[in-house]
């Protein structure tokens, strides 16, 4: 098969808020309309959500629709339908970023594939690498365009960029900067494969593999016997999309939105009240909480939840 062509045809599959920002840079030029459009977005189907459990659409469904791109939402894009439809849509390769699920022969053979992956690979393979750079204490992550092979995020890679990750960085502050540099990679990426120019695949360093494991219950809690360095490294990762959470005495959890290191190792160990401040005891260190959110509230100012909350210790 052959990637070069006056214009690079291609078909989008994506899913999550920063795969919906890396499709409106493909789509859209800063002056207008973009000859990278996607002429076809996949994108997962609509899953219940909220209180209410209504069908909520992915937010890579709600930019097609907006940039008025055709979109399908098969069960699985490995089925033949789904299959059909792409073949049908005539892409020269597939864009890959953030999808969510697998993609299984005969399709991953089908068409080239390029990923949008936000790591410096072969660091932070998998699920949550924009989360667990941050967890890791890392001074930098980045962004990388591969070659969608069978393994976990292992093909080989044709260009990368280095992002920064600031002492105060969140995944709302961090994710958006890496999806705006990922696009703009990509678009180079197929710039360079317009003009007849030869991607040059790397193949990645299994040495230097490390694994971005889904985030789970047991990584959103606060664990005070862990160091307070740690925590707030959590606290920051997992803001404001997933939250991190601290038990009470009572047995609540309490959601942490937002905390900071104080200088001074704290009195006692675990979440407790001191001069009108709400801090969280830790081995070694403190950390004072600032925005926390009660079970079924809204996220709060800790003094507002000092006031209506009287702490057991």
């Amino acid at each position: 098969m052959t990637l070069y062509a006056a214009t690079v045809r291609t078909v989008f599959l994506g899913t999550s808020e920063f795969a919906s920002t890396v499709l409106e840079r493909l789509a859209c030029d800063p002056g207008g309309p973009s000859r990278h459009r996607p002429s076809l977005v996949l994108t997962r189907p609509d899953r219940p959500a909220g209180r209410g459990r209504k069908p909520h659409s992915p937010p890579v469904a709600e930019a097609a629709r907006e940039l008025g791109i055709p979109l399908a939402q098969p069960d699985s894009v490995n089925d033949a339908g789904a299959r059909e439809t792409i073949v049908a849509a005539e892409p020269d390769l597939v864009v890959v970023c953030a999808f969510g699920a697998l993609i299984k022969e005969p399709l991953l053979s089908e068409y080239e594939m390029l990923n949008v992956h936000p790591s410096l690979l072969a660091r932070w393979r998998g699920a949550a690498p924009i989360e667990r750079a941050i967890m890791a204490g890392d001074m930098e992550t980045g962004v990388s365009i591969m070659r969608v092979t069978a393994g976990l995020d292992s093909g080989p890679v044709c260009a990368a960029a280095s992002e920064p990750i600031a002492a105060d960085d969140t995944y709302g502050s961090l994710a958006p900067r890496l999806a705006r540099r990922g696009a703009d990679l990509l678009v180079q990426t197929l710039d360079s494969i317009e003009r007849g120019e030869t991607p040059r695949f790397a193949e990645q360093d299994e040495r230097e593999a490390t694994y971005a494991e889904k985030i789970a219950a047991a990584d959103r809690l606060l664990d005070p016997s862990r160091s307070a360095v740690e925590l707030e490294r959590v606290v920051r990762a997992l803001a404001p999309h997933i939250g991190a959470r601290v038990a009470l005495v009572e047995g609540t959890m309490l959601g942490v939105c937002e905390a900071r290191l104080v200088g001074a190792q704290a009195t006692s160990v675990g979440v407790h009240a001191h001069d009108g401040r709400l801090m969280l005891g830790c081995s070694p260190g403190a950390l004072e909480l600032l925005v926390v959110q009660p079970p079924g509230k809204r996220p709060m100012e800790a003094a507002a939840f000092l006031r209506g909350h009287e702490l057991r210790l």
